[in-house]
């Protein structure tokens, strides 16, 4: 199921009695990603808040703060890239769509399905490299070069975690096509 604000020509070619299973998986997902949301926005305040506190340490009471920089940005990272999901879900990212207009809506939805078989597999890769750089700061104990020194784990396995949920996401969204009957009942243009 496609959530959002789309055109025509991005709904669904199937019907959406499908796959029990899929479809549990497709809400399971959902609602992760919509939890995830939250947290990342919760997140952003933080990161608001703690570069806040650093601005107004350093020129109020002259005092450093070494830490702030770097809590700023893990939760940024995490923010970013734990709700890479939840946008692809909504077809949120940036795409160029110069010939959308140009195909009939039966070449777009292969052309998105394509795109997303090809999304897939360049996000499996980023996972697994992310995964294996998250395993290799674990076990070497890998820490930034800063007075903090917070483990390196903690960003990459963010990453991580949030390019498998990406994943997870298109391949529901390859999937879905793939185990839902054509409709006899509603023409499609």
């Amino acid at each position: 199921m496609m959530h959002g604000p789309l055109p025509d020509h991005f709904d669904p070619p199937f019907p959406v009695t499908g796959n029990p299973l899929v479809a549990a998986l497709e809400r399971a997902l959902a609602f992760c990603n919509n939890v995830i949301v939250v947290l990342a926005a919760i997140a952003l305040i933080a990161a608001c808040v703690i570069l806040s506190y650093s601005v107004a340490t350093r020129s109020l009471f002259h005092s450093a703060t070494y830490w702030q920089d770097e809590a700023a940005v893990f939760l940024l990272v995490g923010a970013t890239f734990l709700t890479a999901a939840y946008v692809q879900g909504q077809r949120g990212h940036i795409g160029i769509e110069a010939f959308v207009g140009l195909l009939s809506p039966m070449v777009n939805r292969v052309r998105l399905w394509l795109v997303d078989v090809a999304s897939f597999a360049f996000c499996a890769f980023f996972a697994w490299k992310s995964w294996t750089l998250t395993h290799e700061a674990w076990v070497d104990g890998q820490v930034s070069n800063s007075m903090w020194s917070p483990p390196l784990a903690i960003p990459y396995a963010l990453m991580a975690a949030g390019m498998t949920l990406l994943c997870a996401q298109i391949f529901l969204q390859i999937l879905i096509p793939l185990t839902r009957k054509p409709s006899s009942d509603k023409a499609r243009p």
